[in-house]
């Protein structure tokens, strides 16, 4: 826990893996404090994908307010550092009217940006972006993806080919900078806190885990899930952001005939256990984190998650 800043707002934070309990805990710490649920997941921001970013429920929703869910059209360019301005914003919104804050979610470097803040990064080149964006579509992604391994092997390695966003996004900064992506991050390292805040870290075991990723998943292509996403590429949404994400890849290739649904449950599951590892290898760099396991009781017993 960090509390290394004098003013403003110390933030709860209730972090960890998919399917560890983080939205169930921070509405039962949010209700018993009076407070209010600002989310840091990348996928929930965005509007009409509700089944597979396993959105809060309405009846959550009406429970205790939340702030950065389903605020974001699927199309619209969303960028971490677009979820720094509207998550302070929300804060001091909060902040203002005299509730204690909950930061909850998923996605570390959300989570890190809020917390700790980072140096700008250079700006887009839209004819570069372009160029290699052609060099897509006649050449394939893999030839965009061995110009990155060119200039910046380290990046490359972490990135692959089909992530087109990100492999064009560290060419760019390239090109600005003179220096890799990898080496840019490395040297403008990110900042001191921006808030003075208390990291909590769910951590069930790891069979536990798995296990609740495997209910949840079977639980979410029940739900219509695939139904969804028949209706999200109807309206056009093929290409937005949260259509590339874990669930929604799987759910895709059902309705165009790429796997039976039962091939598609089970590569969803075993893709959001591997996106559950590395959220927690992720969150064990975070400074000041505290990683607690089921249950949870001990978060609500003497206020030691509520408002500062």
């Amino acid at each position: 826990m960090v509390e290394g800043r004098s003013q403003g707002p110390l933030l709860t934070v209730i972090a960890g893996p998919t399917a560890s309990g983080k939205t169930a805990l921070a509405i039962d710490l949010a209700l018993r404090a009076g407070g209010e649920i600002v989310s840091a997941d990348s996928q929930q921001v965005y509007r009409h994908f509700d089944i597979a970013t396993a959105k809060p429920s309405a009846e959550e929703l009406a429970r205790v307010p939340h702030h950065l869910i389903s605020e974001v059209d699927p199309l619209e360019a969303f960028s971490a550092a677009e979820y720094q301005r509207r998550a302070d914003a929300a804060i001091a919104d909060v902040t203002r009217r005299g509730k204690p804050v909950f930061v909850v979610g998923g996605t570390g470097l959300y989570l890190r940006i809020l917390l700790h803040g980072v140096v700008e990064a250079p700006g887009a080149l839209p004819d570069l972006r372009a160029e290699l964006e052609a060099v897509a579509a006649a050449e394939g992604r893999e030839a965009v993806h061995r110009r990155l391994a060119r200039v910046d092997p380290e990046t490359a390695a972490k990135l692959p080919p089909q992530d087109l966003v990100r492999v064009v996004r560290a060419l760019e900064i390239h090109a600005q900078t003179g220096v890799p992506a990898s080496g840019f991050r490395k040297a403008h390292a990110f900042a001191p806190d921006r808030y003075a805040f208390r990291l909590f870290v769910l951590e069930p075991p790891r069979e536990e885990l798995y296990q609740r990723i495997n209910v949840r998943t079977r639980a979410l292509f029940a739900s219509g899930l695939v139904e969804e996403t028949r209706a999200l590429l109807a309206r056009g949404y093929g290409e937005a952001a949260p259509m590339r994400s874990v669930g929604y890849v799987q759910a895709r290739a059902v309705v165009e005939g790429r796997m039976t649904e039962a091939e598609a449950i089970d590569d969803t599951a075993q893709e959001t256990r591997r996106y559950a590892k590395r959220q927690l290898t992720w969150f064990r760099k975070e400074p000041g984190a505290l990683f607690v396991t089921p249950p949870y009781d001990g978060l609500t017993e003497g206020g030691r998650a509520g408002p500062g």
